[in-house]
Order: C-alpha cells, then structure tokens, then sequence
C-alpha cells in the first residue's frame, strides 16, 4: 500500500522505519511546511517531496497517510485527506479537544474511509498476555493497578516544539505520554468512569506539568494510580494489576512476573518483544483494504482523550471529574 507521511518530526521518522521494516508498505511521498524536512526526509527514504499538502491528496496513487502532524492540526489535514479518499493512520492523541475529535472521527466515516489511531502500548506482547489470562478468569475480580511511566527530558526540551508548550500539548506529560498507560489500563480493567488529578512543573522550563498523577475509577469498581514524568533520572515503565486471586508486575527492567493466589513468590512469564509499531500500521493496511477494522479508531480514541481531559480538568479545578462530563 503507497502512503504518504505528513508532519516531518521526530515521531515521522519511527512510523518510517517501522514501514520499512514491514515491508507490506511503500513510502511513497512525504510532505511538511518545511521545505528543509521534508527534503531531509524525502532523501533517508527515498520518496517523494510534494511542494504542498494539496498535491499529495491530488495523487491518486497515494492511498493512504500517515499523519504526524501537530495535534492541533489533525482536524483540519485528516478532514481533507478523508474528502480526497485517503485513509488516515494517525498518531495519538487524536486531538486536543473531543470536538475536534468528533469532527475528524465523522469526516472519515462519512468518506468511508479508514482512521487507525497509533496506540502501540496495548500491543506489547506482557500486556497481551495479561488481557488473556484476565479474559480466561484467571485474575477473578480485578480491584487495583499502578502504573508509572517516566522519560528524562532535560537539557532535551525544544520550547519551540508544539509538544512542550500548553498550546500546542495541552496537560503536558500527562496528554503525550500518560495517555498511552491509561489506554493500557482500559484495555486491561475496562472503561475509566472519573478521575482526580493533580500536575506539577517542577524541573523542565517551559508552561507545562512536566509531572502528573490520576486516580483513575473503573466502571468496574477497580481503583488505579499513574504516575507520568518528564522530570526523572532516566527512562521507565511500570504496571501492576491486582486481581483477587493473582497479581501481575510489569516494569522495564524486571519485565513480566504473576503472582497467584497461595503462592509466596512471583514466577517470570517469559514475553519476547513484538514490534508493535509495524503490527498496527499493518493492522491498520488490512482495514484499509477491507480486512477487518483497526483496533484504535476514531471513537475509542475520542474515549481514551476524554479520560485525560478529566484528568486536566480536575487538576485544574481541584475535584473528582466524570469522564461523561468531557464527552456531553
């Protein structure tokens, strides 16, 4: 499948080496603002450089994008590229705002075209294996969880990034990392209910919570904690779900261990790393061609944005937010 990759940062060149790994997509042209990146680009993957956005929807050959565009932006570049029928693959969160969200969600389903949101945490083979052992009973009732996710970015922070000013990154950390660990956590104990949230800038320059922690209420009755950073040593994820009759511990350095009901020690559950970028960008390919639909689509992705924006807002007010308030 030819794609084109719109919005030159970082995060478009990982989507890029990922297709390239696949093999089952051609990066076929590239497109930014900046003539620069996208000859830079253009040039490591041997694609094409529109001169405009405009010329890459009028190529028919193009079928689909990969839009890394600022998260402002996806509104008004998945709308065109939905109106010129091109799928959309695009990186999370799906906005800054649920009506963007819906906006965008509704131009793709009403140009029957496909939206896959990259959420590639669920994926990850650890979590995979957790969501199985719970749908098979195994966990019986679950009650708890907690979750940290870390990275180091001082002395790394662009302030005239969009990712790391409040405009552009609204909540900070918590939108543009947290949000992959409270996907997880919905993916492993169901829907989030309310949140209360508190945020913090405590090292990084900037106007941004470079620190935040939610207590996330499950529909299910389950209580859970995340901790997100860009304030720490060094790089780290951790997630350990509670369950009444076992316990699963995750981190990076330690990966998988289960503890069961009557045992007194937890035993390693052996997980090998998966690529999950590659696996849902060709997930995401097989739904474009009518095989099945992609696991993060508009309106998952519009719910898994509403529980941070919970979050934000508690932060900011000071209380318990109902997730159904963000989505009215």
């Amino acid at each position: 499948m030819k794609v084109a990759c719109i919005g030159m940062g970082w995060w478009s060149d990982v989507l890029a080496d990922a297709i390239k790994r696949s093999g089952k997509l051609v990066i076929a042209g590239c497109y930014s603002r900046s003539a620069d990146k996208r000859d830079r680009f253009a040039a490591k993957y041997g694609c094409r450089a529109y001169p405009s956005y405009e010329a890459v929807l009028a190529d028919r050959t193009i079928e689909a994008l990969v839009n890394t565009t600022p998260n402002a932006a996806h509104l008004e570049t998945t709308r065109a590229a939905a109106e010129a029928g091109k799928h959309v693959f695009l990186d999370k969160p799906i906005a800054n705002t649920v009506a963007d969200a819906r906006a965008l969600t509704e131009a793709c389903r009403k140009a029957k075209v496909v939206l896959a949101l990259g959420y590639q945490r669920r994926r990850e083979s650890h979590f995979r294996w957790i969501k199985k052992q719970i749908a098979e009973g195994a966990f019986g009732r679950l009650v708890n969880a907690e979750a940290n996710i870390s990275r180091d970015r001082l002395g790394q922070i662009d302030l005239s990034s969009w990712r790391y000013t409040a405009e552009g990154m609204p909540g900070g950390v918590m939108l543009q990392i947290g949000i992959h660990y409270t996907d997880v956590l919905e993916y492993l104990l169901g829907p989030v209910k309310a949140v209360n949230g508190q945020s913090a800038r405590l090292v990084l320059p900037g106007d941004n919570p470079d620190v935040a922690s939610l207590v996330l209420e499950h529909e299910n009755g389950a209580l859970a904690t995340l901790n997100a950073s860009y304030a720490s040593a060094s790089e780290y994820y951790l997630m350990n779900i509670y369950g009444k009759e076992a316990t699963a511990y995750y981190d990076l350095h330690q990966g998988l261990r289960v503890l069961r009901r009557g045992t007194k020690s937890a035993t390693p559950v052996p997980a090998e790393k998966n690529d999950t970028l590659v696996e849902e960008l060709e997930e995401f390919m097989r739904a474009a061609r009518g095989d099945g639909e992609p696991e993060m689509d508009g309106e998952r992705a519009t719910a898994s944005l509403a529980v941070i924006l919970a979050g934000i807002r508690s932060a900011r007010e000071g209380r318990r937010v109902e997730v159904k308030e963000i989505l009215a």
